[in-house]
């Protein structure tokens, strides 16, 4: 739960930054300098500022083709997994190319919350 009473989205945790926050008040717990619930109002900081700052701050647009291979709506997110995806920027560079590719969509409202 993050500041105001507001809930956000925890799958930024899983980002390479998500991961290492995470790692980082693993041992911060494991030392005893912190404790359980400390960390979990961090991860709860953390969760709001990523989303804030994606939301505000990315402006660049991105358009992408591949072979769907999965799909699943679940909990109000959808989940693609794309095979043999290719990334095209709005910004002039090369296309990116990769084999693999899972999408994770959320409404930027949680389930419950007002408009």
């Amino acid at each position: 739960m993050a500041t105001g009473g507001q809930s956000f989205y925890e799958l930024y945790r899983r980002s390479s930054i998500g991961l290492a926050l995470t790692d980082t008040l693993d041992d911060l717990i494991s030392d005893e300098r912190i404790n359980p619930q400390l960390a979990m109002k961090i991860l709860g900081n953390f969760d709001q500022a990523i989303t804030e700052v994606l939301q505000k701050n990315v402006k660049n647009k991105l358009s992408f083709k591949g072979s769907l291979d999965t799909y699943r709506f679940c909990d109000e997110v959808w989940t693609f997994l794309i095979k043999n995806v290719s990334f095209k920027m709005d910004n002039g560079n090369p296309p990116v190319h990769a084999d693999k590719v899972k999408i994770v969509s959320c409404n930027a409202k949680k389930p419950g919350e007002g408009p």
